[in-house]
């Protein structure tokens, strides 16, 4: 009933439809049912859980009727099952994406249980929140850049030929130019965003008003701020790895940085507390960025060695 209602409401709006505008209408429709569920109904985390549901319902419901009006969807073919050769690639892809979520999660559980048994009374555990609020702050912009490397470079990597000019566009050339430009702006934007977070740091840590946990938070909302400048070239060099079809080189490089995550969680946090679980955080995204590097240098195809064997 909330689907129907919220798409018939809003056909007008979105019509032309554009992934753009069905993201921004879910999360609108979610943020006006948020509150409506959690408090006039006294559904509370249930609540929450209900309008995120059905926000993806309507997302989900938009894009299927925008394939359908499209012809992208065979309704002969819905339920059929592919055949072996075009879904090989696919499985292939997938299996690696998974090996790097299931590195990014072991990684991110790991840091939750050496914060967790920091101390007893939760102050390493809150602290270490408002450090994460501070990571986000700035690392969400940063993730989206991380989306448009995915578009941007595939399309950029076809070369077509505009058939009244004649002229050629696109192609690896034109592809690893974007990729340069991604990367500067993705460093240029990391240090914008890392100067901004530490110039409000002292406003975002009024939001506790335990001086304890303020002071635990300090140092480690300082080296999440100055992160910002790896993750500029991390989010934006892993979206083009996944933009280039580079699965499996993306997976392991994760599943190495997890590995050397693991071995410095069993190490700084001894010595530094909640700033050694950040410096393992660090290691994780440094490891990371040493992938990144490798791809578009060395072993990538857009790496210049592997550019000059197109030419």
């Amino acid at each position: 009933m909330l689907t129907l209602i919220g798409f018939s409401a809003f056909r007008g709006v979105l019509d032309p439809l554009t992934p753009m505008k069905i993201s921004l209408f879910a999360n609108l429709f979610n943020a006006i049912l948020d509150p409506i569920l959690i408090f006039p109904l006294g559904l509370g985390v249930t609540g929450a859980a209900l309008a995120t549901l059905a926000a993806e319902i309507i997302s989900g419901s938009i894009f299927f009727y925008m394939m359908a009006k499209r012809k992208m969807i065979s309704w002969s073919k819905l339920f059929s099952l592919p055949k072996w050769e075009k879904l090989e690639p696919l499985v292939r892809g997938g299996a690696a994406l998974q090996l790097r979520n299931f590195a990014l999660n072991l990684t991110f559980i790991a840091v939750t249980r050496v914060t967790q048994s920091l101390d007893e009374a939760g102050i390493a555990a809150a602290a270490h929140a408002m450090s994460i609020q501070v990571f986000q702050l700035g690392g969400i912009v940063l993730l989206a850049l991380s989306t448009v490397a995915q578009i941007v470079v595939p399309n950029r990597m076809v070369e077509t030929v505009d058939p009244i000019t004649k002229k050629k566009t696109g192609g690896p050339l034109s592809a690893k130019s974007a990729v340069n430009r991604l990367m500067s702006w993705g460093l240029v934007l990391g240090i914008l965003l890392g100067a901004l977070q530490i110039g409000v740091l002292p406003l975002l840590h009024k939001s506790s008003p335990l001086p304890e946990v303020r002071e635990a938070a300090k140092m480690p909302s300082y080296l999440a701020s100055i992160y910002q400048v790896i993750n500029g070239l991390v989010f934006i060099g892993e979206g083009v790895m996944i933009g280039t079809g580079s699965f499996l080189q993306l997976s392991l490089s994760t599943l190495v940085a997890t590995c050397a995550t693991l071995l410095a969680l069993n190490k700084f946090p001894l010595k530094y507390g909640l700033t050694g679980v950040w410096m393992s955080f660090g290691v994780f995204n440094t490891i990371r960025l040493l992938g990144v590097w490798l791809h578009q240098t060395k072993n990538g195809p857009l790496a210049r060695r592997n550019l000059e064997k197109t030419q």
